[in-house]
């Protein structure tokens, strides 16, 4: 073996054992990595740049929770543009509107998977969008990263969930609250699609079976939707120990300064909301929630390393004024988790990359180190954050670390 073979042989084995072990980063080379062989399924990566979808709502009902996500996915793919990209190429984001419009979704899904032919896509925010661009995802064989907090009873070999699913929020936010409070009673309330019905489906499970309590009312209003008065009479009428919340988008608005006006306040009323995260509260106005509370795996308010190095990036990049809420940290993690996927697989095929990242832990992650399992959800803690009228929430319980099942024996 010639000198210079013997140097490109050994060459080639550290960087193959660099890739195993998780250790290349985004200074790698494009030239280590030669096109022919990182990219054989056709997708749009070049000896310089590979392409990457974002898809969110920027117009409509639900652009006041899915702003927060767009931007942090911006901000994360600058970053590790800066740092030299993927494998020695940077990213090019190739952004569309899902307009708040399910249908919309799975268009801009096969838009993006068929004629751009992006690698990976970060998007979705409802579980009616995610639901409508699923078939689209596993009929091409795309790479979706979504962020929000959902209903579980899902698992694909093209998604990475890095939200939490029912069991790490649902479940164990029903539990503290029920001990900490002594509740028994609870009133049901979310937006009229599949997640907020699911979630109460499940909360209902585990308030009768588990926790011994009793459901008082259920209802449901339609998505925008901004009429609350007829639900406030029958909460009013009712006296539940828990209002539990899952209204969405620009509902929250009229609903929580509708629930002050009419005098249920925190004084007078506890409620634990499942889908307010500070992208929200800058809506709705801190003066309208403070004292309730929220459960989710992320607040801007945790105190750590990573996260103020986070939070002080984010208000650079978007005004100091911006806040992050927990789908906006969790939109944050994809394209992270993408990176090291690829770097993981030396690869952008799409079965290379699914392949490589399980097992990975992020140590860096804003809420605290988090670690993808096999089926492709993050194993994560429970946060219960109550908010003060500064629109910021103070954690008020960390759980331990929860394992992440999308299927709960008893709850399907």
């Amino acid at each position: 073996m010639s000198t210079l073979n013997r140097r490109g042989f050994i060459k080639g084995a550290m960087l193959g054992a660099m890739m195993a072990a998780g250790l290349v980063t985004g200074h790698a080379f494009a030239a280590d990595f030669p096109t022919a062989k990182v990219n054989t399924t056709g997708l749009a990566v070049t000896d310089t740049t590979v392409k990457v979808g974002i898809l969110h709502s920027a117009t409509g009902t639900m652009a006041i929770s899915e702003t927060g996500s767009i931007q942090a996915e911006k901000l994360a793919i600058e970053q590790i543009n800066a740092m030299g990209g993927i494998l020695g190429r940077k990213i090019e984001v190739v952004q569309e509107d899902g307009a708040s419009d399910w249908p919309t979704f799975a268009e801009k899904a096969k838009k993006l998977l068929e004629k751009d032919k992006v690698a990976s896509v970060m998007g979705c925010w409802t579980s009616a969008s995610r639901k409508a661009a699923l078939p689209v995802f596993e009929k091409d064989n795309g790479l979706l990263f979504y962020p929000t907090f959902y209903e579980g009873l899902e698992q694909s070999k093209n998604v990475f969930y890095t939200g939490q699913e029912a069991t790490q929020q649902i479940l164990a936010g029903l539990d503290w609250i029920a001990k900490e409070k002594k509740a028994k009673t609870f009133y049901l309330i979310g937006s009229d699609y599949i997640w907020p019905r699911t979630s109460m489906k499940i909360a209902r499970k585990h308030i009768e079976q588990h926790l011994g309590g009793k459901v008082v009312g259920e209802e449901y209003i339609a998505l925008g939707d901004t009429q609350f008065g007829s639900v406030i009479n029958k909460i009013k009428l009712k006296k539940p120990d828990v209002i539990y919340a899952a209204v969405v988008g620009g509902s929250n608005v009229a609903w929580f300064k509708q629930l002050n006006a009419a005098g249920l306040n925190s004084t007078k009323q506890t409620m634990l909301t499942i889908s307010v995260t500070e992208d929200e509260v800058l809506g709705i106005g801190g003066e309208n929630l403070a004292g309730f509370y929220s459960a989710m795996k992320y607040f801007q308010s945790q105190d750590n390393d990573a996260n103020k190095k986070f939070v002080e990036a984010f208000k650079k990049r978007w005004g100091k004024d911006a806040v992050i809420g927990d789908v906006t940290q969790a939109a944050y993690l994809g394209p992270w988790l993408y990176k090291a996927a690829v770097e993981r697989a030396g690869s952008f095929d799409v079965d290379k990359v699914q392949a490589a990242l399980p097992g990975y832990e992020f140590k860096d992650a804003p809420e605290g180190p988090v670690t993808v399992e096999a089926n492709h959800h993050l194993t994560t803690k429970l946060r219960i954050g109550q908010w003060g009228k500064d629109g910021q929430a103070k954690v008020v319980y960390t759980s331990g670390y929860i394992k992440p099942d999308p299927f709960p024996k008893g709850y399907q």
